[in-house]
């Protein structure tokens, strides 16, 4: 376990020296294997989403030709911000481990308070406001799913 912790906080040292992101990193490990790697490169790929944790997730999924992390663990640099708790739930790691805080964070820049806060604001009061449209046919996807023979759940 502190084998694979020591690496995540490795990997976001090294972004930080390297300047190629911010200080974060993360790796996923099955049967005590690394099966994927990621660092935060929100900035070197313009990708808001590129964070360690999705990053690490993408690949192992890719490594394991999966869409879900069964018997893998992560290991992060830092507590998972939203988006990236929202990608491990999908995701479904056995277990999580973090080294640094969200209040860690916050204290250097990076502050998910406010998402938090969002999240309980109605759509529409939202600083970023959200409404609801009314296009005819919204359902039809979700229509054709539930009546596909041929779908995955998941």
């Amino acid at each position: 376990m502190d084998k694979f912790i020591e690496i995540a906080v490795q990997l976001a040292l090294d972004n930080v020296i390297d300047k190629t992101g911010g200080p974060f990193g993360a790796v996923v490990v099955k049967d005590g294997e690394i099966v994927g790697i990621g660092q935060n490169h929100v900035t070197r790929l313009n990708d808001p989403t590129a964070h360690a944790e999705v990053q690490a997730i993408r690949a192992a999924c890719q490594f394991l030709n999966s869409y879900q992390l069964d018997d893998c663990e992560l290991y992060t640099s830092c507590e998972p911000c939203p988006m990236c708790l929202g990608a491990i739930f999908w995701a479904r790691p056995k277990a999580v481990y973090f080294a640094c805080t969200k209040e860690d964070a916050a204290n250097i820049g990076f502050d998910d308070k406010f998402i938090y806060e969002q999240l309980e604001v109605p759509h529409e009061e939202r600083q970023i406001p959200m409404m609801k449209l009314y296009p005819k046919h919204a359902d039809s996807a979700f229509k054709a799913w539930t009546q596909s023979s041929e779908k995955v759940i998941y």
